[in-house]
Order: structure tokens, then sequence, then C-alpha cells
């Protein structure tokens, strides 16, 4: 899965996850920051998908706005197989409410989205890093546990491949 409509949150929520990725690189832990372009932002993807054609997602998601200004608050730490590191939003009924609507009206315009995106199987995150050493994994929760929590609004989203290069604000 390479593509994603992603989620952004406010500079000053952005400005303190890229602190938290510096802390992280400077301990030795790679992130986002740094994976492929170097063009990651501090996000919360709402589905992913081997491809998604930006304009088949604006066209599914008609009158639905695509970052309504929603509070998150990053509360935890949270970790996937193959030691992806991330902070998890509380997940709150808008944000689930919000997630449900965008993939019920992707799917009801037959956009094929990964299944562990779907409502009941998303588990809301914002990645850190897609591979954290298994010696420096204590550090970076520590690193992490330092900025906890981190309040957010959601001002922004995209369609973006980053395999590709391809960035489509919505």
């Amino acid at each position: 899965m390479v593509a994603a409509l992603e989620l952004y949150l406010d500079p000053v929520a952005t400005q303190r996850v890229r602190n938290v990725w510096d802390a992280l690189e400077a301990a030795g832990v790679p992130t986002l920051r740094d994976l492929t372009h170097r063009k990651h932002r501090p996000h919360l993807s709402l589905t992913g998908a081997d491809r998604l054609d930006p304009d088949a997602v604006v066209a599914a998601l008609g009158g639905l706005t695509a970052a309504p200004p929603l509070r998150v608050s990053l509360d935890y730490i949270g970790q996937f197989l193959g030691r992806v590191l991330w902070l998890g939003p509380v997940p709150t009924p808008e944000l689930l409410a919000h997630h449900a609507a965008v993939h019920e009206r992707l799917a009801a315009a037959g956009i094929e989205t990964s299944e562990l995106y779907r409502p009941g199987r998303w588990v809301p995150h914002c990645t850190l890093s897609m591979r954290v050493p298994l010696a420096k994994l204590t550090e970076a929760l520590r690193l992490c546990l330092d900025v906890l929590p981190i309040e957010a609004t959601i001002t922004g989203a995209a369609v973006a491949d980053h395999a590709r290069g391809l960035y489509t604000p919505l």
C-alpha cells in the first residue's frame, strides 16, 4: 500500500510531531522525516490503497469535507508488527463518524481500499517510524512519552502517493 487519503494537523501540532521525529532520528531511530523523498507530513491516514485516483476520490466525496476541523488528542503510543511506532489519537465519535462517512462514499464509488483501513478495523494513528531498531525501542518510547499529549485540529487533507511522488490537496 503506497497511496493514502491523509488528514493533516494544525501547524503547532505538526511541529510537535516533527520535533519527535527529530529526537528519534538523533537517537538513531529512522522516521518518516527521512523516509523516501523527505516530503512526509505528520498525518492520520483515513484510508490506504495501492493506488488512489485523486479525481475519483474528490468525485466520490461529493460535498463531504475531506478535512473537517476535528479536534484530536494524540494521547498514546502504539506499535504495529514490524516495529512500526506511532502516536494514537483518542478515537472520538466525531473522528470515527467522519472515517465511516468517507469510507461509505469511497465504497459507493467503487474505490478499492485496504481492508486494514475500513471501519471496524481501522486503528487511527500518526506514524513516527516504520522500523524502530529493537535495541532503540525503549528509548523511542521514552522520547514519545515526554511529549504526550499533543492536542491538534485537523486542518487539511490530500491524496498522497509517496512512492510515485504524487500529492493532491483536497
